[in-house]
């Protein structure tokens, strides 16, 4: 299995791949404010990729419960002068974390190559415009939105619901001519769950990847961790690896994570018990 990245490149994804967090935000859970400067911002992406990421997930409005909305013209600013120094500097695989379409083209126009929404293009002109750009997608499921969908999650079946929610919008991305190949599915951990939900699904992860298409997990320092181990957010290295490990064990092919270092060596270990020493 593998992407088809712009630029005659392309990404294989028959061992896990380590997706290292850039947010350029004063205000996401973990690292807000740590990249707000051009020039952060690059020395945290070269560490990154030194400590062995293979894609770096640029985003400018921060998704944690609560946080304000962030206008087309901050997130534009923010975002694009990143990847384009990115893509000057670096060849790795670049991911655009939005939900707004017109990030997305200015985005992949600066050198961007691939989309990961937290609204699975549902956005409007978002699947159109992903689909024009003929790059890899990233859907994830979230029940309700950012600012309030932490208030009460509810469901009646998790695991199917969440699956079927993520089927469906797998198949509309295929309608709009977005291929399978191309398509990530992202269970949502901490998007409208509970600690509880949160467990369930890293317990079926297994069924996500038996969808055939390529899954991403992102749990690295969420408050799943924090809740558990009642730790702050500094303190959830432990939590992430292990969350990281069982993941790449259960067949997840992108591990979304702050910590790369410490994580490109876990999940080594676990790609090895699941597919043999390479």
């Amino acid at each position: 299995m593998q992407l088809q990245l712009p630029r005659q490149r392309s990404l294989s994804l028959d061992r896990p791949q380590i997706m290292g967090i850039l947010n350029i935000t004063p205000d996401s859970f973990s690292d807000g404010g740590k990249h707000q400067v051009l020039d952060q911002a690059l020395f945290s992406a070269e560490q990154m990729l030194l400590d062995g990421a293979t894609i770096l997930d640029v985003g400018g409005e921060s998704t944690r419960p609560g946080a304000a909305a962030v206008s087309l013209t901050e997130e534009l600013a923010r975002v694009i002068p990143v990847i384009s120094a990115l893509r000057q500097r670096f060849d790795c695989a670049i991911s655009i974390d939005t939900s707004k379409a017109e990030v997305m083209s200015a985005a992949v126009q600066a050198g961007a190559d691939m989309i990961n929404d937290v609204c699975a293009l549902q956005a409007p002109a978002a699947l159109e415009t992903a689909a024009a750009l003929q790059v890899p997608v990233c859907i994830m499921h979230m029940q309700g939105a950012p600012r309030t969908m932490q208030h009460d999650p509810q469901y009646q079946q998790l695991v199917p619901e969440v699956l079927a929610f993520l089927l469906a919008r797998a198949e509309a991305c295929q309608q709009a001519g977005i291929p399978a190949s191309q398509i990530v599915l992202d269970p949502g951990f901490g998007f409208g769950k509970t600690l509880a939900h949160n467990y369930q699904l890293l317990a079926a992860l297994d069924q996500f990847v038996a969808s055939g298409y390529a899954v991403l997990a992102g749990m690295s320092r969420k408050s799943m961790i924090g809740q558990l181990l009642a730790l702050p957010t500094s303190e959830r290295l432990a939590g992430s690896l292990a969350c990281a490990s069982l993941a790449a064990y259960a067949g997840a092919q992108i591990i979304r994570v702050h910590d790369v270092k410490e994580s490109v060596q876990a999940v080594r270990v676990a790609a090895a018990a699941r597919y043999g020493v390479k």
